[in-house]
């Protein structure tokens, strides 16, 4: 694994250069002109002078920059799962992994996993100690449920979820609810996600946007309880909603299977925004051919400032300040995506083998500060308009899947990274398919749109897991 001082002391050097070939490509002064999406609808990038153009950049990169020296990737970790792929493609999936963080419980990837049902319990451990303080309110007790899922090859993996039971008696009709609060992640390190906050307390890597948002307390004080999964798995694929979807639909048969007596038969409701709706519309998506027992037990699913078209995003967030989130997706789902791995060029290679693989989402968004376009880190010509950009795309958008259960989708019609025509179209397409649903326009970009979108989200979800009768705006 490379060390990050090395790798960082190369992007200073390199950061310079390609700011300087940004500006030959658009003219002196004109690189902001790349923050908005291309006015040409086909999307191609707006070539530069004859003889110059980005992947005249992409291929003098290479050229100066060497590629990373990395060790062979071995021969027997699932984790990276180099079989069939050459030897230095093998070498630089294993390189981009995640880090351990030294937890067990997270790290270790269990043994026989392929003979467990998926969400079949693999160990459990009580963290109510520690999750006092991150949770805010008292509870009886918190549990971290470590199970069987599949990752987006449909090959074993496992996955952790935080379980948080309230203070009191149910009395309300039926077992207790659950809300699964899928929250936004977005991150590339292992001590980034909910359940290491939940066990290990808060630190440099804890996520505060699960507090902006204050699901997980509304929810208990309401005595439902909560379901926080890691919907990332062990390789961290960041926004992935394959990977996630199956991680969320396991998870909730997990607390089935650990709880049999207590909610076995309670109805769950899931809410999240942003990467956290990615985790969402992943699940409703994937729910019927994967977890179709579960289409009874689901009650609604709440999601906002929905990514549900990542050929949107490549425009909205490409060469702006959102680039490096953008690139850390790129990255995440490289993790499962080996043949993204492979249009990357040396300076990508050497960011995707450094520390940045295991920061969470405010380090790795640091490069969008340059506001550079992504394809410099790609060895092909225009990569975001390639057949294998084109191929990602229409895998993660995962058209015509119906959701079995009703939808509440909502987002900032001011948005301009996260478009809210990929919000509509996937409201457009769930109608067609006779779904359910409800879509808001609320008020701001992205971040406002958090809040302002919010609470009638809550209440509708709310509603559903009292039993009342979905609405259908279709």
């Amino acid at each position: 694994m490379i060390r990050g001082g090395v790798v960082l002391r190369c992007l200073r050097n390199i950061a310079g250069a390609l700011m300087i070939g940004c500006c030959t490509i658009v003219g002196f002064g004109a690189a902001p002109a790349f923050a908005q999406p291309p006015a040409d609808i086909s999307g191609q990038i707006p070539p530069g002078p004859p003889g110059f153009s980005l992947y005249d950049i992409q291929r003098w990169i290479d050229q100066l920059i060497p590629a990373p020296p990395l060790a062979p990737a071995p021969a027997d970790s699932p984790l990276v799962d180099t079989v069939d792929l050459p030897p230095q493609l093998a070498a630089l999936r294993s390189a981009a992994m995640p880090e351990a963080i030294g937890d067990s419980f997270v790290d270790d990837w269990p043994e026989r996993l392929e003979g467990y049902d998926l969400g079949g319990i693999v160990a459990v451990r009580d963290v109510s100690a520690t999750a006092a303080l991150p949770l805010i309110l008292p509870v009886r007790q918190v549990l971290q449920l470590k199970y069987r899922t599949n990752d987006s090859h449909d090959a074993p993996s496992y996955g952790v979820a935080t379980l948080v039971l309230p203070l009191g008696n149910w009395t309300g009709p039926g077992e207790r609810p659950v809300v699964v609060n899928n929250l936004p992640i977005d991150a590339l390190g292992r001590d980034c996600n909910p359940s290491y906050t939940m066990a290990h307390g808060f630190s440099r890597a804890a996520n505060f946007t699960g507090y902006i948002l204050p699901t997980t307390q509304l929810a208990l004080l309401r005595g439902y309880a909560v379901l926080i999964p890691d919907h990332e798995g062990p390789r961290m694929a960041y926004a992935d909603p394959i990977v996630a979807g199956h991680l969320v639909l396991d998870a909730i048969r997990a607390v089935r299977y650990q709880l049999p007596d207590e909610l076995r038969d309670s109805k769950f409701g899931m809410i999240g925004y942003s990467g956290g709706a990615i985790a969402t519309n992943g699940a409703v998506k994937l729910m019927s051919e994967y977890a179709p027992e579960l289409s009874d037990a689901v009650v609604g699913a709440a999601m906002g400032g929905v990514p549900a078209d990542f050929s949107l995003l490549a425009h909205s967030m490409n060469a702006n300040l959102a680039s490096g989130v953008f690139l850390g997706a790129v990255f995440g789902i490289g993790r499962e995506r080996p043949e993204i791995l492979a249009r990357m060029n040396h300076a990508a290679q050497w960011a995707a083998a450094s520390k940045l693989n295991s920061q969470c989402g405010e380090v790795f968004a640091i490069p969008g500060l340059l506001q550079l376009p992504i394809d410099l880190a790609a060895n092909i010509p225009d990569p975001l308009n390639s057949d294998l950009a084109q191929e990602i795309y229409r895998v993660t958008r995962m058209d015509g899947k119906k959701s079995p259960v009703p939808l509440y989708i909502y987002n900032g019609e001011q948005e301009f990274w996260v478009p809210a025509i990929g919000a509509k179209n996937l409201y457009r397409e769930q109608c067609s398919l006779g779904v359910k649903a409800v879509y808001r326009s609320v008020f701001g970009e992205h971040f406002i749109a958090a809040f302002t979108g919010y609470p009638e989200s809550l209440v509708w979800l709310d509603q559903r897991l009292q039993g009342v009768p979905a609405p259908n705006e279709c």
